[in-house]
């Protein structure tokens, strides 16, 4: 996978106005070599921790917008501080993990460097962070309203209108239905098959 190394200046255009600052003393306090990728479907973001004297390892995708980037990076040092206080003794995403992230971002909400929706997306999050950042579907459709390039046709599933057509996975039709929990049920037209979509999947509209 091909990946770009910023100097940390360079790091400033993917944060929102004042976060540079605080986010590079964190950077600097411990030793993180912060890699920003290009996209990647799986993950935002990801942490290694440090393995033969070398640093702390973070890369977040450098396609998302400055919000978005900011949050996934704040994930990623939460695994960080969760594991110079307690090593490999505490589960990934457990009670240890969530206290440390949830004190991250309410640090930075007092910053006041989010949108008011956001912010209120946020303080949502920090009762029960998710194990991953794709996992706060209610967090990114907020967030991704704030995506400066959209696909001219394409939208969210989320937001295509119930009874809609829209082409997915390679081609195929689908006529969108109703929520079920986090998911969406749609229908594909040729065969009548039922699938569930995440929220967030990209699709292109079909007029009709």
């Amino acid at each position: 996978m091909a990946k770009i190394e910023h100097p940390l200046e360079a790091l400033r255009q993917f944060l929102p106005a004042g976060a540079f600052e605080p986010v590079v003393q964190l950077i600097n306090e411990y030793r993180v070599h912060l890699t920003v990728t290009k996209a990647r479907k799986s993950v935002l973001g990801d942490y290694r921790h440090p393995f033969m004297g070398a640093n702390h390892k973070i890369s977040v995708n450098g396609n998302l917008n400055p919000f978005e980037f900011l949050i996934t990076l704040l994930h990623e040092l939460a695994h960080l501080l969760c594991y110079e206080q307690h090593k490999n003794k505490v589960e990934a995403h457990g009670q240890e993990w969530k206290l440390i992230y949830g004190n991250l971002l309410m640090h930075f909400i007092q910053m006041d460097l989010f949108p008011s929706d956001i912010k209120k997306s946020l303080l949502k999050t920090i009762k029960n962070p998710a194990a991953t950042a794709n996992g706060e579907t209610s967090l990114l459709l907020v967030l991704r309203k704030y995506n400066t390039q959209q696909k001219e046709g394409y939208q969210l599933v989320a937001n295509v209108q119930e009874g809609a057509l829209f082409e997915a996975m390679k081609g195929k039709v689908f006529k969108r239905g109703k929520k079920r929990r986090i998911r969406i049920e749609c229908v594909e037209l040729s065969t009548g098959h039922v699938y569930s979509f995440s929220a967030l999947t990209e699709v292109k509209l079909i007029t009709q």
